[in-house]
């Protein structure tokens, strides 16, 4: 059985339809990589996979479930997923640990023992222990993209959703982050959903690939076909080539 099944989803904002139809299914322990230029769906799809956006039509089913937004949910389903969300969303009166602990207290946990837990999780994404009682401001980019990482993952999730975590890091970074995103659904059996703009090794680092343009899913498959396959939306993006399916004003707007 798929950990997450989506069946033909569709979501539009009065006359935009972000979604059109969308179909596929991802297993326990698998990683996709959602690509595609800007305004294609993708973080649009994200959020009606956590329950911020209700579809329009169509269905998301965990677990052989079908699910409805997030107030809909029971309080175990909604931590059992984790979000990374693009601009970080991180509490800027909160130091770093209580941002990363931030659903750990909320469910009950000690603040000593959520201070632990989140202490420990720095290191997981890079960072020092002692940037605990930092602020989001006294962090760059990159930094405060880490730490909202380690927050998504801080409840132990069995589905992590990311909407490119590595946006703006630098490519040595970026691979980095990568790496550990394919670690972590290996080791858990996290089943892992992200968004990515970052082409360089991305056959080695998602087990599938998804490709989406204006609202529809272009194409899905295992990496290794990725690597080969002629779709013309894939081997466009892939090669970050001007010739395609995708127009750059399209890509740009």
């Amino acid at each position: 059985m798929s950990r997450i099944k989506i069946d033909n989803l569709s979501k539009s904002f009065g006359s935009l339809e972000a979604l059109k139809g969308v179909s596929f299914s991802l297993q326990a322990g698998r990683s996709l990589a959602l690509i595609g230029p800007t305004a294609a769906g993708k973080s649009v799809l994200l959020k009606c996979l956590v329950g911020l956006y209700a579809p329009d039509g169509g269905t998301i089913s965990i677990d052989g479930e079908a699910v409805g937004v997030s107030d809909e949910r029971a309080p175990s389903l909604n931590d059992r997923i984790g979000m990374l969300f693009q601009q970080n969303a991180l509490f800027d009166s909160l130091p770093v640990w209580e941002n990363i602990a931030f659903r750990l207290i909320a469910n009950g946990m000690s603040r000593e023992q959520a201070r632990a837990e989140a202490e420990a999780l720095l290191p997981r994404v890079g960072l020092p222990a002692a940037n605990a009682d930092l602020f989001p401001a006294d962090l760059s980019g990159g930094m405060q993209k880490r730490v909202g990482f380690a927050r998504a993952i801080a409840t132990k999730p069995d589905i992590l959703l990311l909407d490119n975590p590595t946006a703006g890091l630098d490519p040595i970074l970026s691979a980095r982050v990568d790496d550990m995103i394919s670690a972590l659904a290996r080791e858990s059996g996290a089943c892992v959903i992200s968004v990515t703009s970052n082409m360089v090794g991305i056959t080695e680092a998602y087990d599938e690939i998804g490709v989406m343009h204006e609202g529809e899913l272009r194409w899905q498959g295992s990496a290794k076909a990725a690597e080969t396959d002629d779709n013309a939306w894939l081997r466009q993006l892939l090669a970050g080539s001007r010739e395609g399916p995708i127009s750059t004003l399209t890509a740009a707007a």
